[in-house]
Parts: structure tokens; C-alpha cells; sequence
């Protein structure tokens, strides 16, 4: 293994998708509580409802760490070998984020952040090998196995452009 990103938009499936490779064996690292106990928390931004994280001094703390997937939604701007982002259908993911609770400007936020493909293009645009796996109609395991994959190399089918949501672009704008 290496260092990997898994990474995608809040509600695309990447916590239980880690729980479920650290059962297999893996060290997966939860980003969200490794910057929470490790005082990484910076100012709180009320109208995103989250903390601001600095990015580079939350990478620093990271160097060393060797076999290990990261996994959040920030993963993708770590210093690493490979990035997965997992991709969900936005209706299925804007009802994943209203069974959390989340209020509907921080829905239609994220949702548009998947239409737009924002993850994706972060993670490609930092040159890093960039795949993708749909999350919307797979269960957690599948969704493993298509990870397991693409880091045995077995990558067709996980490309970047596979996956779109732009036919959604009019619904959610």
C-alpha cells in the first residue's frame, strides 16, 4: 500500500466505507477526529457551520504516517501516492444529509459541491492519480471491494470522467 486519499462530499459514503476497510485489515486514519483531538480546529465559520482547518499545518502533522488511508473530506490535499473519491447521486446524497439533520442551505451546499464535481476537480488538479467509485446503489462492502481494487491497480471503470452529475445541474441551481 502507500499513502491514499479517500476522500469525496459529505454523504458520498467515505466514514462507513472506512470502517468497513479497517475491519479488513487496514489503517484508516479519521481525519475529522485526528484534527478535532489533535487541536488542528482553527476558527469556527457559523454560517458553514464547521471549522476552519489550515491545511498545510494539518499535512506537517501527517508526515511520517506511511500505509495509511486518510479518509475525509479534506484528505485529497494531503501529501499522497493516490486519491479515491467516492461520487454519490445528488438525490440520494441530499437524502443521506437530511437523515443527518442537515439544514437545507447546508444540503443544497454540498449537493452542489458534487454536481460540480469540486472534490474531483481539486484531486485532479493536484496531479496526484485520481479515481473515482459511485457510491449511490452500492452497498459499503461493494464499495470496499471497488477500493481494494483500484489499489491492487485495477482501475478501469474508476477514471475520473465515469462518473457525472451534470444532467442534475439544473435541478439543484
Amino acid at each position: 500500500m502507500s499513502r491514499i486519499a479517500l476522500t469525496g462530499t459529505p454523504g458520498t459514503g467515505k466514514t462507513t466505507v472506512a470502517g468497513v476497510l479497517r475491519a479488513r485489515g487496514y489503517d484508516v486514519l479519521d481525519m475529522t477526529g485526528y484534527i478535532r483531538d489533535n487541536g488542528l480546529r482553527e476558527e469556527y465559520d457559523a454560517e458553514r457551520d464547521t471549522y476552519d482547518v489550515d491545511v498545510e499545518r494539518l499535512n506537517d502533522s501527517l508526515s511520517g504516517m506511511e500505509d495509511m488511508i486518510f479518509e475525509g473530506h479534506l484528505a485529497h490535499f494531503m501529501d499522497v501516492d493516490s486519491v479515491i473519491v467516492l461520487r454519490c447521486h445528488p438525490d440520494v446524497m441530499a437524502d443521506r444529509l437530511r437523515g443527518r439533520g442537515y439544514d437545507d442551505a447546508k444540503v443544497r451546499e454540498n449537493v452542489q459541491a458534487e454536481v460540480l464535481d469540486v472534490i474531483l476537480f481539486e484531486s485532479v488538479d493536484s496531479g496526484v492519480p485520481t479515481y473515482a467509485v459511485d457510491t449511490t446503489s452500492s452497498d459499503a462492502d461493494a464499495v470496499a471491494d471497488a477500493v481494494e481494487d483500484i489499489m491492487k491497480g485495477e482501475t478501469i471503470g474508476h477514471m475520473p470522467e465515469d462518473i457525472s452529475w451534470a444532467e442534475e445541474m439544473d435541478k439543484w441551481f
